[in-house]
């Protein structure tokens, strides 16, 4: 299974997280997959639903089985009983501009603002944020380098001036060589849990009660794009979406196009209050 994910040039991660949703039902049942069938996998479905997986990690789980048994045993009449759950769709936790300036004003450290100012102008996935090189900001033509994001596909982003000012600030403290924001170590870039640690301090220390993560700067980006009048096929190559589909979401959340919607009260005339 694993060399059909290399041959097929499956993104490190996607190879590791199919491998290991497929040694879990393995486990499970204490047999190889391939002794295994379309029944096994359904007890095995009920199995992750009984238990509170999410959905999310349910599907994730699917799409490993039905690599495993379409590519790798060749057995497409099983792939047939294997079906995804069906997600609910849930709006995403969008800030205010006036939000994400007090979460930004609120962090003293150079590297960890250079981070949030830079995820939040570009719209970068936490993993396209923690694996930019220096050679990737590109003062030059004031545009960012994005090297394999999701699905492996390279992106290029306009550079904010503003982010610029602070990422040469950032650059004269702490001189970073190969990886823009390094880890422990100079030559590994920092982990994504180190990220996520520095946006959850920065929330707290800004008072914010909402639920805030590194994609919800994502969302921010696209929310606030679309209330500036961005149109949704600019936004789709901006945000990297293989689907305009998937950009159109935003469109839900956009405060601007809904403020603009009157309500049918409003439009009543001789509709007087009585004090």
């Amino acid at each position: 299974m694993l060399e059909d994910l290399r041959v097929r040039n499956r993104a490190p991660r996607t190879q590791r997280t199919y491998i290991c949703e497929v040694a879990k039902f393995a486990r499970h049942y204490g047999k190889s997959p391939d002794q295994l069938g379309a029944e096994d996998v359904h007890r095995y479905q009920v199995h992750l639903v009984d238990k509170g997986t999410s959905w999310s990690l349910f599907n994730q789980a699917v799409s490993a089985l039905r690599f495993l048994y379409r590519t790798t045993l060749g057995k497409e009449d099983v792939v047939k009983r294997i079906p995804f759950a069906k997600s609910p769709r849930k709006l995403p936790v969008v800030l205010s501009r006036q939000e994400v300036m007090q979460l930004l004003e609120g962090i003293a450290n150079m590297k960890h603002l250079a981070m949030l100012m830079l995820a939040y102008s570009a719209g970068l996935r936490l993993s396209e944020l923690a694996h930019l090189r220096v050679t990737d900001i590109d003062s030059g033509r004031m545009v960012i380098h994005v090297h394999a994001g999701k699905g492996d596909k390279d992106r290029i982003l306009p550079l904010s001036p503003l982010v610029l000012i602070i990422l040469r600030e950032y650059w004269r403290e702490t001189r970073p060589r190969h990886w823009l924001f390094s880890g422990k170590w100079p030559d590994r870039p920092i982990t994504v849990s180190s990220i996520q640690k520095v946006i959850g301090k920065a929330r707290e220390a800004a008072g914010i009660k909402k639920k805030v993560t590194m994609h919800t700067l994502r969302h921010c980006f696209a929310t606030h794009h679309l209330e500036a009048g961005t149109d949704l096929p600019t936004l789709q190559v901006l945000m990297g979406h293989s689907s305009l589909q998937t950009t159109s979401r935003y469109l839900h959340i956009s405060t601007a196009r809904l403020v603009s919607a009157k309500s049918p009260l409003d439009q009543i005339e001789d509709f007087e209050t009585t004090e």
